[in-house]
C-alpha cells in the first residue's frame, strides 16, 4: 500500500465533510438504535468524531500508517485507548481507508 493517496491526506479528504447538513441527515436516515449512524460516518462526521480521527493518526508509528490493513484489533484498540478515541470510529476509519487503496489499485490494474 505504498501508492496513493497517504492516511493522513484520506482523513484530510473529511474534513470538508464535517457537519455537513446533508450528510447529517444521511447520518439521520441511516440512524442505528443507539443514535450511532456508523454506516454514513465517513460521509459526514462530526466535529468530535474528525477530532478523535486527527488525534489517532497523530499518534500512530510510520510503520503502522504503511501497513494499515495489518493492524490487529488489538493494536486499534490501543491506538484509540492512547488517542482517546472510539475504537469503532477509528476501525471505520481504517477499514473505509483499506477499501479505498483496494479500490485505487484494482482500478489501476483494469486499465
Amino acid at each position: 500500500m505504498q501508492t496513493g493517496m497517504s492516511i493522513d491526506e484520506y482523513l484530510k479528504t473529511l474534513e470538508r465533510f464535517v457537519g455537513d447538513p446533508y450528510g447529517a441527515q444521511v447520518r439521520g436516515h441511516f440512524r442505528s438504535l443507539d443514535g450511532a449512524g456508523e454506516l454514513a460516518v465517513l460521509q459526514s462526521p462530526s466535529r468530535d468524531e474528525y477530532e478523535q480521527l486527527c488525534r489517532a493518526t497523530a499518534i500512530m508509528t510510520a510503520a503502522e500508517k504503511d501497513r494499515v490493513a495489518d493492524l490487529t484489533e488489538q493494536q486499534i484498540m490501543r491506538i484509540a485507548e492512547d488517542a482517546q478515541a472510539d475504537p469503532a470510529l477509528l476501525a471505520i476509519f481504517l477499514n473505509g481507508y483499506v477499501l479505498m487503496k483496494n479500490k485505487a489499485g484494482n482500478s489501476k490494474k483494469e486499465k
